[in-house]
């Protein structure tokens, strides 16, 4: 496991740097995405860019585990468009939104532990990348995932969900939830 750098690390300020199909493909990047998928998953996150880690390259690891959504109610998840993602690999991704449609939700982050703030994204998008073995994929992704995705890829262009959230809306986790019937 890796240790999550946290705001004010420069690392998470700066644009990743491209990675190359031979360095993709290498034991260090396999041995990389190996450690940030077990990171990711003893947070518990949803996704988790390697700058998060203190690795200033264009990857990250995202998934959406079902046992995550045990126990949330059926209209949350039906308001947020949420559902199961399996494990995969993002590389140099190319983002493109789809549409004008937005969303306005909670969103929090494992580098900004213990805050989140309301943050509208789009609800439909694109994402051409490579995944863990170099090759090219394009991802069409819509309500969570689209968030999960555009998130991880702010990440890797040097942007925290706090230069985009509503900032009358930060709060720590614990009082958003104690103040979410409110």
């Amino acid at each position: 496991m890796r240790e999550i750098v946290q705001t004010g690390d420069p690392v998470l300020r700066q644009v990743a740097r491209t990675m190359s199909v031979e360095e993709i493909r290498s034991p260090e990047t396999q041995q990389l995405i190996a450690e940030m998928r077990e990171t990711m998953r003893a947070a518990p996150g949803v996704g988790l860019a390697a700058p998060q880690i203190g690795e200033s390259l264009q990857l990250a690891v995202i998934e959406d585990r079902a046992d995550y959504l045990d126990g949330v109610a059926p209209e949350h998840l039906a308001a947020r468009q949420r559902a199961p993602v399996d494990f995969h690999v993002i590389i140099n991704p190319k983002l493109t939104l789809l549409g004008e449609a937005t969303a306005e939700f909670f969103e929090g982050c494992l580098s900004v532990e213990g805050f989140g703030a309301v943050v509208p994204r789009s609800l439909s998008v694109r994402v051409e990348c490579l995944n863990e073995r170099a090759d090219p994929i394009t991802i069409t992704a819509h309500g969570w995932y689209a968030r999960i995705l555009q998130h991880e890829i702010d990440h890797l262009n040097g942007t925290l969900y706090i230069d985009r959230m509503y900032t009358r809306s930060f709060t720590t986790v614990e009082n958003a939830e104690r103040f979410a019937s409110s």
